[in-house]
């Protein structure tokens, strides 16, 4: 039935550079694979659940948007395999395409003329709908977008020179010169011979002629004809690296050769999009070492998060939090209505519920409907926007490598602190907050000094004991222990600024409060030729409650003489061998010299561990300053808007104003400022608020006794090296439905087991999360 919203101008196919929505809502991860399948808008793309969530007529109740293509798939029976495929050795292999493993069918709809039955054929409908089917899904072109990330220019491509051939812009470039191949083909950037590439997986032809060009003629660039877009973009590839690679001068070697950008079409996919196809065929699998068969666990709080590759890191850390009642509070509501935004796949408040709701509902854990096995896990969610989004504009978090998942809680928390927390929501971030206490003392005045910092998260150092046995293993180490080297007197080199002494200082650092929640970072590094290397260091922690209060500070000895307020008058002199050293390995002069400072000023390994762990404040590159204050005559007229968003933080105007007036107007060092200034106010500011947040759960966590937390989840890494190699999983104590007692359940992307060896996995965890009982 011919609808008349059909030949609307509005519509049109997607372009290269527009996200396409249509594997699963944008709103809640329903997708393609459900009954009533997925509904795409025809006008922006969005994705919107048809089920009794209603995402989609959601959208268009938001943004007057008529027509939508419903899209709904099934799989196909396919003959069961008692073997897993053989190991793809060979590229040149026809790849399994998504039409050989799935039914699709597809019907628009008009919401604004009611009608479920429009004619595909009418109007601008056959064109749209053709570029939506075939166009990049967001997953996939955010996948690949993350992996180009790592190309770069190299020597060949920036002293490019090219020959002057007669008529070179008249050059037939249809054809292989070797073959009579038609497709592959690729132009060499130097002389302008066309050749065709390697067979490429996926069934794509070609005989190696441009390799061959290559070797014979020493040319080293080569651009991909098929790959080369309107935008300038293409596969480059450079056969003296052996790599892929950018070239910033493109446009200019492509006109060289008489090809223009004008009107230009990609007819081929590119050298990325293929490897992620291949990716995609691999599914990570769960080993056991003793070879039992884990039991897998379904229901509400037990759901798999899909490994979108290398994301293991994000999958076992958003677990954690999730498994926390703060983030359960703050970001499940199934029953409330979304936030009210144009783009839901690029607002941080709407992906984050949107995981709340995926891993706490229960709705999507199930067994894996494809799966053919007798123990059948699940499918398990995958994260895809909420990865892309949370990563955006960040160096390592929006590429596709490996990473640390200790950083990426860092990263998780400051975005959180930094988005909007109104109508009453609380910033969950806040339950991990609390108080570090440090005591200066001079050797030789005996005066002191006591700092307060705000941090949400702990990292101790494991001490490296070696046994003498031939094992070469490490002896045990209490998690106490390590809290007792944290809270331990060490000297520093400081100058006295009341008597001028050289002697040095006596540190401490206790908890001035503690939080309701404690993240712990174990650190079980050491540097073996300056390369920061894993240790197989066993911490122990206890199963039962563990008691914290004796690192807390106590009251101060009202017969202690202070040092003078003016912080500047002291100076740091920074330990020379250690700086070298720090410096050697690559590090800029401020970040180690403030990395020795807050590690006591001797200890080489210390200081490189503490900036591994502070790579993401804001304020890392800025000079050593020892608790300078700032004087009221730089605090100036703000930004209102910049006050109104810390204001959504928690973060009183008086107390915005100085902090953006601390940090030049920037709102993310504006806000570590606040961190790590808790008892800095400004004049006419109610002192007594912060006296009245202790003692109870506040900002700034809880001074008062008895102290006791218990172990609630770990975050555990395998593999020795810093930098590659790792794969995390987590392990979360929950109650299985139906019952009360407590499990631990291990958490391995998309697989979720009830796991009975804890107390070995315990003992070499990565992360561990503590909650105050």
């Amino acid at each position: 039935m011919a609808c008349a919203h059909s030949n609307s101008p509005e519509l049109k196919p997607p372009q290269s550079s527009q996200a396409v929505y249509r594997e699963d809502c944008t709103q809640c991860f329903d997708s393609i694979d459900n009954d009533s399948g997925l509904n795409v808008c025809l006008h922006c793309f969005n994705g919107g659940c048809t089920g009794d969530r209603a995402h989609a007529l959601l959208h268009y109740q938001r943004s007057g948007h008529s027509l939508a293509l419903n899209i709904r798939r099934t799989p196909r029976q396919v003959q069961q395999r008692d073997e897993p495929p053989p190991k793809i050795s060979k590229l040149a292999i026809p790849a399994e395409t998504e039409e050989d493993r799935y039914n699709i069918v597809t019907s628009v709809i008009c919401y604004t003329c009611g009608r479920e039955d429009v004619d595909t054929n009418h109007g601008m409908l056959p064109t749209v709908i053709e570029g939506v089917m075939t166009a990049m899904t967001f997953s996939r072109r955010e996948e690949v977008k993350a992996w180009e990330q790592e190309f770069v220019p190299c020597e060949h491509t920036l002293c490019l020179i090219q020959q002057d051939v007669e008529n070179a812009a008249s050059k037939d470039c249809s054809q292989c010169s070797t073959c009579d191949l038609k497709e592959n083909l690729w132009l060499c950037l130097e002389c302008g011979n066309t050749a065709c590439g390697r067979s490429q997986f996926g069934g794509i032809r070609g005989n190696s002629h441009a390799l061959a060009h290559a070797n014979e003629t020493s040319h080293a660039v080569s651009v991909k004809l098929g790959s080369i877009t309107a935008e300038g973009s293409a596969d480059i590839y450079c056969y003296s690296c052996h790599e892929e690679r950018i070239d910033p001068e493109l446009v200019n070697h492509l006109a060289h050769w008489g090809i223009l950008l004008a009107g230009r079409e990609k007819t081929e996919k590119s050298l990325m999009e293929m490897q992620v196809e291949q990716n995609l065929q691999w599914e990570f699998s769960m080993t056991n070492e003793d070879g039992r068969e884990l039991i897998p666990v379904f229901g509400p709080g037990f759901t798999g998060l899909a490994n979108l590759g290398n994301s293991c890191y994000l999958a076992s850390i958003m677990q954690c939090l999730f498994s926390v009642s703060g983030f359960k509070n703050r970001y499940y509501h199934p029953n409330e209505e979304l936030p009210l935004c144009q783009d839901p796949a690029q607002d941080l408040e709407t992906q984050l519920r949107k995981l709340a709701d995926g891993l706490l509902s229960g709705r999507y854990s199930q067994p894996d409907p494809r799966s053919h096995l007798e123990t059948s896990h699940q499918k398990g969610l995958a994260p895809s926007m909420f990865k892309y989004l949370i990563g955006q504009g960040h160096e390592e978090f929006a590429t596709m490598r490996q990473q640390d998942a200790f950083e990426f809680l860092l990263h998780v928390f400051k975005s959180i602190s930094l988005s909007k927390h109104t109508d009453g929501k609380v910033n969950p971030v806040q339950d991990f907050r609390f108080q570090v206490e440090q005591r200066l003392q001079c050797l030789g005045c005996k005066k002191v000094r006591y700092k307060v910092d705000e941090q949400d998260n702990l990292s101790v150092a494991v001490p490296a004991r070696r046994m003498a046995s031939e094992t070469g293993g490490f002896e045990s180490v209490a998690l106490s222990e390590c809290l007792d080297i944290f809270t331990a007197e060490e000297i520093v080199e400081l100058v006295c600024p009341a008597c001028e002494s050289r002697d040095g200082f006596s540190k401490r650092l206790s908890f001035k409060t503690l939080p309701r929640e404690l993240a712990i970072n174990a650190r079980r590094f050491e540097l073996v030729n300056w390369v920061p290397t894993k240790l197989d260091i066993p911490v122990i922690v206890d199963d039962g409650p563990v008691d914290l209060s004796r690192y807390l500070s106590g009251e101060h000895d009202v017969h202690e003489e202070l040092l003078p307020e003016v912080e500047e008058n002291i100076s740091f002199i920074p330990n020379t061998g250690s700086l070298d050293q720090l410096l050697g390995m690559g590090f800029p002069l401020v970040r180690c010299e403030k990395a020795l400072h807050a590690t006591g000023n001797s200890d080489t390994e210390a200081a490189m561990n503490w900036l591994f762990a502070h790579m993401e404040d804001p304020s890392i590159d800025e000079p050593l300053v020892l608790d300078g204050r700032v004087s009221n005559s730089k605090v100036t007229e703000q930004d209102e808007g910049k006050i109104s968003q810390l204001g959504d933080m928690g973060i009183e105007a008086p107390r915005a104003r100085r902090a953006l007036a601390a940090t030049g107007g920037d709102v993310n060092r504006a806000l570590d400022w606040v961190f790590s200034h808790p008892d800095d106010n400004s004049e006419g500011e109610d002192h007594s608020s912060s006296d009245d947040m202790q003692g109870q759960q506040g900002s700034y966590g809880y001074d008062t006794l008895p102290a006791r937390y218990q172990l609630r989840s770990a975050v555990c890494h395998k593999g020795t090296s810093v930098h590659a190699g790792r794969h995390y999983v987590a392990l979360i104590r929950k109650a299985l439905p139906g019952q009360d007692a407590l499990s631990w359940i291990m958490f391995n992307d998309e697989k979720v087991v009830l796991f009975e060896d804890i107390e070995k996995m315990k003992k070499t965890a990565y992360m561990y999360f503590f909650t105050r009982l």
